[in-house]
């Protein structure tokens, strides 16, 4: 057992984890933090995408240990009912969940491709977003939903 210290959200955190404890399993399992998925924990479906140290990963194949003393961000560490990151609040706006089980992932993805190019291409989007499957088939309305949140968030408005 080792302790392990962390930033989740903004918020400095400290669990005491197994050497082969995932960073999924310590997010929803010991912090209550359920918006990355478990999905199919091989990595496959991008249902536990989170950001760490800004970079794209999945928690389901992070050991946590391995990420000690990093940042760690989450749907929920992009914004507040009330308070909706562009991203947020395009998804909704677009239509783009249908079940929700993806939304959570396909937002970070969609971050971390937002971080790097604030205004990519259709292409570009779809590539940042390949390793993040949607089982109900709802990618016509993300992929708008991505293009409507970099418009916005450049300072285009919320139509591309």
């Amino acid at each position: 057992m080792a302790l392990l210290r962390i930033k989740v959200n903004g918020r400095q955190r400290e669990v005491v984890v197994e050497a082969t404890t995932s960073l999924l399993t310590v997010l929803r399992e010991r912090l209550y933090i359920t918006s990355p998925k478990a999905g199919c924990e091989s990595g496959d479906c991008g249902a536990c995408s989170v950001l760490i140290d800004g970079q794209l990963r999945r928690a389901c194949l992070t050991n946590a240990l391995s990420i000690q003393g990093s940042e760690v961000t989450t749907l929920e560490g992009l914004g507040e009912p009330g308070d909706l990151h562009p991203l947020q609040r395009q998804f909704y706006e677009k239509s783009a969940p249908q079940c929700g089980f993806c939304t959570p992932g396909m937002i970070v993805a969609a971050k971390a491709l937002l971080d790097k190019n604030p205004t990519p291409t259709e292409l570009e989007i779809k590539e940042a977003l390949s390793g993040n499957l949607c089982r109900c088939a709802g990618y016509p309305n993300i992929i708008k939903a991505v293009r409507a949140a970099a418009a916005e968030m450049s300072g285009r408005g919320g139509e591309e």
